[in-house]
């Protein structure tokens, strides 16, 4: 099943974090995943434990600033604690398939919403 979808005026960051939300939302019961993403945003908050450290720190980064997106990481923890997520990191511009066909949807729903009203 293919998902894709479209905000206004977002970043490439959190879109990236509500890809793997809706992801893990579209699951029907608690499943093992393997989650393949290009983003180190989103890879590295989990591999390097960014997102326990910013939870001991009350929501604060290394620069004591607030965590930026901490309403979409705090649902992406909700999503981890009913299924058992592998985080993959995969290159991007690497013409790994599934990439270039994400790259594809994403680009065709910014397409699809940014035509001009009739």
């Amino acid at each position: 099943k293919e998902i894709s979808g479209y905000e206004h005026a977002t970043t490439n960051q959190r879109m990236e974090v509500t890809a793997a939300i809706r992801g893990l939302e579209a699951l029907k019961r608690p499943c093992s995943v393997k989650l393949h993403s290009d983003s180190a945003y989103l890879i590295n908050a989990f591999r390097q434990n960014w997102l326990a450290k910013w939870q001991r720190n009350g929501w604060l980064n290394s620069r004591k600033e607030p965590v930026e997106n901490q309403d979409l990481w705090k649902r992406l923890l909700e999503l981890t604690k009913i299924h058992r997520v592998h985080w993959v990191k995969v290159q991007g511009h690497s013409d790994d398939e599934l990439n270039n066909r994400c790259d594809y949807l994403a680009k065709q729903a910014i397409a699809e919403n940014s035509l001009p009203a009739k």
